[in-house]
């Protein structure tokens, strides 16, 4: 029985996957000129880590809780309850930081997924909401309309999975990479 459900059935599974989805089989890994630069599956960091606040011209993703930023080996959530002074702490620091780097008043309502970490802490999108806020900051930094910009971000929203499941989400890296690609920085 051993060998059966711990070498041999694991090992057709995978023939199986490697050959019907070889993409999603291998980690649904993104290549630049033949160089693995992230994956679909898992986010991307790209808030400096010395000011805190995102990389100039970039959307910022969620923040993450797995290791030392999307370390996929430490993939968990905070387990922070929604009372604990640490949680409220990070949440207050991260609105403040979010309000600055987009010119925001104290009063703005910021969207939740910017300012707290999904259960697995490596979720590589965000909401449209999160991304229409950022819009304005990214497209003056690249120096281009806002409309382009919300072009772009239309173009990586995708909506609920087979029409009811979750939440239609922006997916990060491929609308930053798209910005690089179509609106390069210093151009």
């Amino acid at each position: 029985m051993t060998g059966i459900t711990g070498i041999a059935y694991p090992l057709v599974v995978t023939g199986i996957a490697q050959v019907v989805f070889p993409h999603q089989a291998n980690g649904s890994l993104i290549e630049q000129d033949g160089v693995v630069i992230g994956s679909e599956l898992i986010g991307q960091n790209f808030v400096d880590p010395e000011t805190g606040l995102t990389v100039n011209g970039y959307f910022r993703g969620r923040m993450s809780a797995a290791g030392n930023g999307y370390d996929a080996a430490a993939s968990s959530g905070s387990n922070l309850g929604p009372t604990n002074p640490v949680l409220i702490d990070r949440v207050a620091e991260q609105v403040a930081l979010i309000r600055q780097e987009n010119n925001l008043p104290t009063d703005a309502q910021i969207p939740v997924d910017l300012v707290t970490s999904s259960a697995s802490g490596l979720d590589p999108d965000i909401s449209p909401a999160s991304a229409s806020l950022q819009i304005g900051r990214v497209a003056q930094q690249r120096g281009v309309t806002v409309e382009q910009i919300q072009t772009l971000v239309d173009d990586h929203t995708s909506g609920r999975t087979a029409g009811i499941l979750g939440e239609p989400r922006v997916d990060v890296l491929g609308l930053n990479l798209a910005l690089d690609e179509q609106f390069p920085l210093g151009a």
